[in-house]
């Protein structure tokens, strides 16, 4: 029954339909299909909602008008009556705190002491507290310092106190300075690459904030007849997916190269696995650094790592921090027998 009614819907003709409507008909349909959005607050209040406002505008907007009515209409209102006029009057019971009598185990607990070691205590300063209690090995009450200076003279050394338990151990902090920036000379640098000058073994541009995108291509792009650099570390450069496809390629074609190092950078998924592919073949790379990315890699990039460092015995160095537990487990077992296999060699 219910599947012929669903039919008879299904098989209406709407033209002849919309044919036999009349013009305010038609108006109201094309009013209830308009495209509204009232939740964009981007929009004008117009294209929010249809205007549904019969009545004829009685002229212009008048904002001081319109606000002296709403106070009359407000102060001409009555307020609504309370159900329960307020009288002042206080219900209830007065709040009575509640006398604690002592138990046998807290009146046993108290320690009553002779009147005069009672005087003692009361007159005592807070540096001979603090020798006191360093002296009953209540060590929780002082620092370090204050400890070890009540034990390790007869007479009262520190002056702090027991109030200054909250204060640091008094030693001098050592200032670190910050690390200088890189002044490595890009052009020269990249001059030298491309003229494989027999000097320049480690090739270092990491905190380089402002390397175009086409220099660090242009240096990928020169390390692949370079037979001398062992070393090239890129790391926060702001190097992305295109500098990733130029390092791809070097690698699958330079023997000489040692460490690379790309960690901190804006290599996606895309831009990792050609990477992670032209790694797995390369012969001469030892030590595979790409760390802290600022995109997800994603769990089919770190099983592809993990195959990775399985099929290369030459990689025995991989900085990357995994968030899967397997590709974890399988890449732990690959370098632990990928550094055997050295040692083994090593030996040999």
């Amino acid at each position: 029954m219910a599947t012929q009614k669903m039919e008879q819907y299904l098989n209406i003709n709407e033209d002849e339909i919309m044919g036999k409507m009349t013009e305010e008909e038609l108006e109201r349909l094309e009013e209830e299909l308009a495209e509204m959005d009232p939740e964009n607050q981007l929009l004008p209040a117009g294209m929010r909602q249809r205007n549904q406002t019969k009545k004829s505008p009685t002229g212009p907007y008048n904002r001081d008008q319109l606000m002296g009515f709403l106070e009359k209409q407000a102060m001409e209102e009555k307020d609504r009556e309370d159900a329960i006029p307020f009288t002042g009057e206080k219900r209830g019971k007065p709040f009575v705190p509640k006398v604690h009598v002592k138990t046998n185990a807290e009146i046993e607990a108290e320690v009553i002491l002779e009147p005069k070691l009672e005087e003692a205590l009361a007159n005592a300063t807070d540096a001979e507290m603090c020798d006191i209690a360093a002296i009953l090995g209540m060590y929780t009450l002082m620092s370090n310092k204050q400890y070890y200076d009540a034990l390790g003279a007869g007479s009262i050394v520190n002056k702090e106190g027991i109030n200054s338990v909250v204060q640091p151990d008094s030693y001098e902090y050592k200032p670190y300075p910050d690390e200088p920036p890189n002044d490595t000379d890009i052009d020269e640098t990249l001059k030298k690459i491309k003229d494989n000058d027999k000097d320049l073994k480690d090739v270092n541009l990491n905190n380089i904030k402002d390397i175009p995108v086409t220099t660090l291509k242009a240096i990928a792009e020169a390390m692949k007849a370079n037979t001398h650099v062992t070393s090239l570390s890129l790391a926060a450069t702001r190097s992305n997916d295109p500098v990733a496809q130029a390092l791809a390629e070097t690698l699958s074609v330079n023997t000489a190269l040692q460490s690379l190092n790309i960690e901190s950078n804006f290599v996606s998924g895309a831009g990792m696995l050609a990477l992670v592919h032209a790694a797995r073949k390369n012969l001469s790379l030892s030590e595979f650094k790409v760390d802290n990315q600022r995109h997800l890699l994603g769990d089919a990039v770190e099983m592809q790592m993990a195959t990775m460092l399985e099929a290369n015995p030459r990689l025995v160095k991989f900085g990357y921090h995994f968030t899967q537990q397997g590709p974890r487990a399988r890449a732990a077992i690959a370098i632990t027998k990928n550094n055997d296999l050295l040692r083994q060699q090593r030996v040999q």
